[in-house]
């Protein structure tokens, strides 16, 4: 599961006992060792389904980590790209293998931009925010956009019920309520928390018109529906008249 590059079981533990935002920064220079980096097969996928939705000037990675995804951003903007996260370290790698794009270290359920933005993105980030948060982070990208722009991200089908995956990621998740509910500070990562109805309600209440589109490049489960979804949440376009 994990490279020999990658965090031993020691600095797994010592993060996981960590704030989100410590925990990151002791992770930042390992993480792209760790099968928690967003793969490249799913970036280059949302990336051709970016590239139909275009054109796109300015970018905003939420939650940008090491910089997975503003590789996608410049394969589709033609404009200045900008990262944004809390954790200091995962800024510093993402500067080593983005140094022409601007990072921002804020907390993202305050973003600190004008509307400014053509297309916002995010990978991965999303088990860190309750549905309360959720809700904020939303309403503050949307904030962060410009008339007419948009915020895309993948969405993965859940795995059926009773299978191998759909077990681990319930574990996972009843672990990290036992862990929060022993030990502070906080660590809020949860699989099960984001689901697509809440998701695309929530995405409505913020200001958004949701569209889904398959990634077809991920293929389709048996019974026909898609691995992922690229969710497509636009700002609607009000101009004065």
């Amino acid at each position: 599961m994990f490279t020999p590059q990658g965090p031993s079981l020691r600095e797994l533990t010592v993060q996981a006992l960590s704030s989100v935002e410590h925990g990151y920064d002791l992770l930042a220079d390992k993480f792209d060792a760790t099968p928690f980096r967003t793969s490249d097969r799913l970036l280059s996928a949302v990336a051709g389904g970016l590239e139909e939705l275009g054109p796109f000037d300015t970018g905003l990675d939420v939650c940008c980590g090491t910089g997975a995804g503003l590789g996608v951003l410049r394969s589709v903007c033609a404009g200045r790209i900008t990262g944004v996260d809390f954790s200091t370290g995962m800024l510093a790698a993402a500067r080593r293998a983005h140094p022409s794009a601007a990072l921002v270290r804020a907390d993202v359920l305050a973003l600190p931009f004008a509307p400014v933005f053509d297309l916002a993105v995010s990978f991965g980030a999303f088990g860190h925010f309750l549905p309360d948060a959720q809700r904020t982070l939303f309403a503050q990208v949307h904030a962060s956009l410009r008339p007419g722009g948009t915020f895309a991200f993948p969405l993965p089908a859940p795995p059926p019920v009773g299978s191998r995956l759909y077990w681990t990621l319930w574990g996972f998740d009843a672990a990290m309520r036992v862990r929060n509910a022993l030990w502070r500070p906080p660590f809020v990562m949860y699989y099960r928390t984001f689901r697509l109805a809440d998701v695309r309600s929530r995405l409505v209440d913020a200001g958004f018109d949701v569209s889904l589109n398959p990634i077809e490049a991920l293929g389709r489960r048996e019974d026909g529906s898609p691995h992922c979804r690229l969710v497509v949440a636009r700002k609607p376009d009000v101009r004065p008249s």
